[in-house]
């Protein structure tokens, strides 16, 4: 996984956190994309991340090049979906993927995602779920090529989003 490492934010890397949401903020308006172009995430939705543990950080060579919210609970927009979930048992969710823009085409969002999935499988967590906007083209990109499976649709404020699971090696 190169010399990189996924560890819990601070509260002093909010800047940085927040600064790389924005990068992808923006970089979802260029790419056309309705995702995350209403005010949220913003910095108090990253700042509620991090002072839950749920902030975490990609490190590579010492700076930061990736964040992300890792919640290792139940997602109530989860509960409802329009198709079906791989498993019922416990798994993580994983919302506000973003990555530097300096880090573009760097295979940033690969290593997130299999320094994610390693700390699920430290945890004994049966899957990884994630949902995304059906313009958000970076993101369904990393699901197909990572083997996440389509679910179905779930609904954040009325708004459907294509939702993905994928089942970690955890059974005994």
């Amino acid at each position: 996984m190169n010399n990189s490492a996924l560890r819990l934010a601070t509260e002093s890397e909010l800047p940085i956190a927040w600064a790389i949401v924005q990068d992808a903020i923006e970089q979802r308006r260029r790419d056309g994309s309705k995702q995350w172009q209403n005010g949220y995430p913003n910095e108090e939705t990253i700042r509620a991340d991090i002072a839950a543990g749920h902030g975490y950080v990609l490190v590579e060579d010492k700076d930061i090049v990736a964040y992300a919210a890792i919640i290792f609970d139940i997602e109530p927009a989860y509960l409802v979906i329009e198709g079906a979930w791989l498993t019922s048992g416990t798994y993580a969710v994983v919302h506000r993927v973003a990555r530097a823009s300096a880090a573009k085409g760097k295979g940033i969002a690969t290593r997130l995602f299999e320094h994610v999935e390693a700390l699920c499988i430290e945890k004994a967590v049966d899957s990884i779920r994630i949902d995304t906007n059906f313009d958000n083209a970076p993101m369904l990109h990393i699901v197909k090529k990572l083997n996440y499976v389509y679910c179905g649709e779930i609904f954040y404020d009325g708004a459907p989003r294509k939702a993905y699971e994928k089942v970690l090696g955890n059974k005994t």
